[in-house]
């Protein structure tokens, strides 16, 4: 009889072949699959992209007939209907696989549970609930936009231990060190689309695309109410402006608009907020485009317009073990600010060394 120890085991490598799909899956979860057989490893696979092969499909094609009366561990419930691909049961069913071990159900209400149904009517065995809280944060993202049709965001802030991003003289690199920046890379990685305010852009011309790309192409996705952006900034330029989105109102000038149009990027004319771009409909937008997760790195006035909306899911804070000063410095969130009685409170999920400096990650109580 296969021990708990071992369930564990296998799902934990099934969870690291579903990571490796994280930011190629969109519209889809990533997953991970492994096929065992006595204490052999007989098959393996991962979602490689929309359209592509399933997880358990692609194990399943790998074990051949070494799956019959095999344990498949599988980090997310089968899916049971006809898509771009037949549907996973079906192949499971097929294969003779004895014994099904899953991490978590599907999140989709029309899904939930149904694949689970099938085998257990077909004669399989499922055991489910293996690495689940593991599995649930992995899938976060599709459950949020599966459920909601908006993606999952999460905000990024780097800062000096008094909460500066940036010297009085505009100045940011570096607050954080080369770890922290490391790991930026690998979120970058596994987002659909990058976040940041014009007023990033102007002061630090960023590229906003993950370092190696790893084959992903996340959306770049700048907020610009007014057309405050030259053409000749980077994301303009670099050769990437087809995966470039730019926000803004009918307050920019439908000139501005045209010479944006005219280097590649797409311009969104949205609803305008007391502050600016509508964000709410920005999310409902990115989220119709199929995005599951979004990664926020800021400015501080962004950040605070997220927040008061209630669309972060997820706070991720580089604090620096460094201080700034100055009353003109900027600070991580800008805004207006909260009274005290109704600050946003957040709940510390994890908190470690990272480098030189701190990693803390927290979301919304």
């Amino acid at each position: 009889m296969t021990s708990r120890l071992d369930h564990n085991h296998w799902m934990a490598r099934a969870l690291a072949l579903a990571r490796r799909g994280e930011g190629l899956t969109r519209p889809n979860p990533p997953v991970g699959a492994v096929i065992v057989r006595g204490h052999c490893l007989v098959g393996q696979g991962w979602h490689h992209h929309a359209g592509a092969l399933h997880a358990e499909a692609l194990a399943i094609r790998k074990a051949g007939a070494r799956a019959r009366n095999a344990t498949l561990y599988v980090t997310l419930e089968p899916c049971c209907t006809q898509g771009r691909t037949p549907p996973c049961t079906r192949a499971i069913i097929q294969s003779g696989i004895q014994r099904v071990v899953l991490a978590a159900r599907d999140p989709n209400p029309r899904h939930n549970g149904r694949g689970i149904a099938i085998l257990r009517k077909a004669g399989l065995e499922v055991i489910e609930g293996v690495a689940a809280p593991e599995a649930r944060l992995l899938i976060a993202p599709f459950t949020r936009w599966i459920r909601t049709l908006r993606p999952y965001l999460t905000l990024k802030l780097a800062m000096s231990l008094d909460g500066k991003i940036a010297d009085e003289r505009g100045q940011s690199r570096w607050i954080t060190g080369p770890a922290a920046r490391r790991q930026v890379h690998i979120w970058r990685r596994s987002a659909d689309a990058i976040l940041v305010g014009a007023r990033t852009v102007l002061a630090d011309d960023p590229s906003l695309l993950p370092k190696p790309s790893g084959r992903r192409r996340p959306w770049r996705v700048i907020v610009d109410a007014r057309g405050t952006l030259a053409s000749s900034a980077k994301i303009f330029t670099d050769g990437f402006q087809t995966q470039t989105i730019i926000a803004t109102t009918r307050r920019c000038p439908a000139r501005q608009q045209a010479a944006w149009r005219s280097t590649g990027v797409k311009v969104w004319v949205l609803p305008r907020s007391p502050r600016g771009v509508s964000l709410t409909a920005l999310m409902k937008k990115l989220g119709r485009l199929g995005c599951l997760h979004v990664l926020c790195e800021g400015g501080g006035e962004l950040s605070a317009s997220l927040i008061r909306a209630g669309l972060v899911n997820e706070f991720r804070f580089f604090i620096a073990p460094r201080i700034i000063g100055g009353r003109k410095a900027p600070g991580a969130v800008g805004g207006v600010g909260w009274p005290l009685s109704a600050a946003p409170k957040l709940v510390f999920t994890e908190c470690r060394r990272m480098g030189q400096d701190l990693l803390i990650r927290a979301r919304p109580m």
